[in-house]
């Protein structure tokens, strides 16, 4: 009996316990939690210095707001990252948001972040992020996707925060670069042109020029072209030259830069600049181009061509640059148009301090024409750069448009513009200097450009 007694009483306080655990347990789940949350700790260490304080996502005022139209400011960061459509074209072609709740893989945001272009299938969603910084961390970066595979909370502690004590580089600007496979390699006529390994001082824009032979014996027709530069690449430009007598042109195989060491000019190579001719360009580290069909860009037997790599260092380390051009050729008997390259640029502007500015400029030809493509080139307080058609009956009728100052649309015509002679191009780009002092034409990102590149043919 006394041993039945004391089972009872042994059970009972065993029941007792446990509903005494369970009811504190209960409690405590009503209670707000002291734990930080996952998204605030990724709002701290990684969005606010990288991408707010230090970068370019800190307010609309900011001079590139218009181009990526993303605020990362602490208060309004959650809302504009998750389940919002991005304004990059090719990351919204394919199908992501800026934040896609448990898709890392189909979230800018995440691929941004991660400069090693591998792990989304070698596309490149524009330059990664921060732009002349250096990359995240490998625990910095699983960090975000394993936040994102959780279901991207506001709220709640879903990540092991000592990730992001991890600081193994994931990539560096310095790594070695990973060249793109020449057009024999990938089984088709063409040629590669190299700009090798260059060094970019801290807290500096390197753009250079170095003239090099194609290694064409015989004429050639180009009508795919494809680009690939190191991380922190603000473009690669080629040049051919309009002048070609011998002591015009620049010294092959000859670097020049475009600014001293001390950030000043250098005269000679700003004056060479006003001999060339837009060929080509590409403003994403990784990066194509193919002509209309049935068009192709003749290459002259022996051409040389202007390299023009642009980099941005924004750190205290010395980063490097290092470029692939790859010039795709085909048989002249598929060519039905050779192309020429439209380069309309306009130098006469100012821009006002703390002044929303909308310049308009006017450009004709000479010939009636087929325009095939455009695009356009300003830098970081440009907003919106539009191009409208001038005189005859589609006068005024806007047929470009870009708010991406860095990569700007590319756009192919099925149906070319046709435009008679002394008919053309307007170009109408609204800035907005949010700086402290007048900003006009010039080289560096800091200054603005209004330039309408493409191509066209002649009948």
């Amino acid at each position: 009996m006394k041993k039945h007694i004391y089972h009872s009483i042994i059970l009972l306080s065993l029941g007792c316990l446990i509903m005494a655990s369970c009811s504190k347990n209960a409690v405590d789940d009503t209670q707000p939690s002291n734990e930080t949350s996952s998204f605030s700790l990724l709002q701290d260490r990684i969005i606010t210095p990288t991408c707010a304080t230090a970068g370019c996502h800190a307010s609309t005022s900011d001079a590139t707001y218009a181009q990526h139209g993303l605020v990362l400011e602490k208060s309004v960061a959650y809302a504009n990252l998750v389940g919002v459509v991005p304004k990059n074209e090719l990351s919204k072609a394919d199908g992501h948001l800026r934040v896609k709740a448990y898709k890392s893989l189909e979230s800018l945001f995440y691929h941004k972040l991660n400069w090693d272009a591998s792990h989304h299938g070698g596309k490149q969603y524009a330059s990664p992020m921060p732009l002349g910084g250096t990359a995240l961390s490998v625990g910095q970066i699983e960090f975000v996707r394993r936040w994102i595979e959780a279901g991207a909370p506001k709220t709640g502690d879903v990540v092991d925060k000592t990730l992001l004590d991890d600081t193994t580089p994931s990539v560096s600007a310095n790594d070695d670069f990973k060249s793109i496979q020449t057009p024999q390699e990938e089984g088709v006529a063409g040629y590669q042109m190299k700009v090798e390994k260059f060094t970019i001082q801290p807290n500096f824009e390197r753009e250079l020029f170095v003239r090099k032979a194609i290694g064409n014996t015989v004429d050639v027709y180009v009508n795919k072209l494809k680009f690939q530069s190191r991380p922190n690449s603000h473009h690669m430009v080629l040049y051919d030259f309009r002048d070609k007598t011998a002591s015009t042109l620049p010294t092959i195989n000859t670097i020049r830069d475009l600014r001293n060491a001390d950030n000043t000019l250098n005269l000679v190579t700003a004056i060479q600049m006003s001999n060339h001719v837009f060929l080509g360009g590409g403003t994403n580290a990784s990066q194509e181009y193919t002509f209309p069909e049935g068009t192709a860009l003749l290459l002259p037997a022996g051409m040389t061509i202007d390299l023009n790599p642009h980099y941005f260092n924004k750190t205290n380390e010395v980063h490097y640059g290092e470029n692939n051009v790859n010039l795709y050729t085909v048989d002249k008997s598929k060519v039905k148009y050779v192309v020429k390259t439209i380069d309309f640029n306009n130098t006469s502007f100012t821009l006002p301090a703390k002044t929303i500015t909308t310049v308009t400029k006017d450009f004709k030809f000479n010939t009636d024409v087929k325009v095939v493509s455009l695009t356009s080139h300003n830098h970081k307080y440009g907003q919106k750069f539009v191009i409208k058609i001038l005189g005859g009956a589609r006068n005024g009728e806007v047929v470009y448009e870009s708010t991406d100052w860095e990569h700007p649309a590319m756009i192919n015509y099925t149906t070319p513009i046709s435009l008679k002679k002394g008919e053309g191009l307007t170009s109408v780009v609204t800035y907005n200097n949010t700086s402290d002092k007048t900003i006009s034409f010039g080289l560096t990102s800091e200054d603005e450009m209004d330039i309408i590149f493409g191509y066209y043919y002649e009948e």
